[in-house]
């Protein structure tokens, strides 16, 4: 069988933003979604991430909770979904359908735009134990 393609990631990704509830979802419509295969090297080096592997998705912008009408970002808030470092996680989880996991990380990622930080999100997430 052959692993899906980006366009299949955006897919399911989309659906996991449009199942978000109001306002979130309304929220979630400013945001740009990008599906690549790898994790730019760019975001890698910034991260200092050896492995691309490591990285299965990142939110780039400045959370809504932190957002000012004075100081405005000249860049659009975005979602990146990284293919390839989520079908390594897929494959070695072994007990998650793809698209959950791609719904965990879109949400996930999500989350930071709304503000959330790693912790407040474990807080309630038990995902990864």
């Amino acid at each position: 069988m052959k692993d899906p393609d980006l366009a299949a990631f955006e897919t399911m990704a989309r659906a996991a933003v449009d199942s978000l509830p109001m306002p979130f979802r309304a929220a979630a419509a400013e945001v740009v979604l990008r599906i690549e295969d790898w994790p730019p090297d760019e975001i890698l080096d910034e991260m200092e991430i050896d492995d691309p592997i490591d990285l299965t998705g990142l939110y780039e912008g400045i959370p809504m909770t932190e957002k000012s009408s004075s100081w405005p970002s000249p860049y659009p808030d975005t979602v990146w979904l990284f293919r390839e470092p989520i079908l390594q996680e897929w494959r070695e989880r072994r007990d998650v359908t793809l698209e959950d996991l791609v719904t965990h990380v879109t949400v996930h990622e999500f989350a930071h735009h709304f503000g959330w930080s790693d912790d407040d999100i474990a807080s309630i997430d038990r995902w990864w134990e």
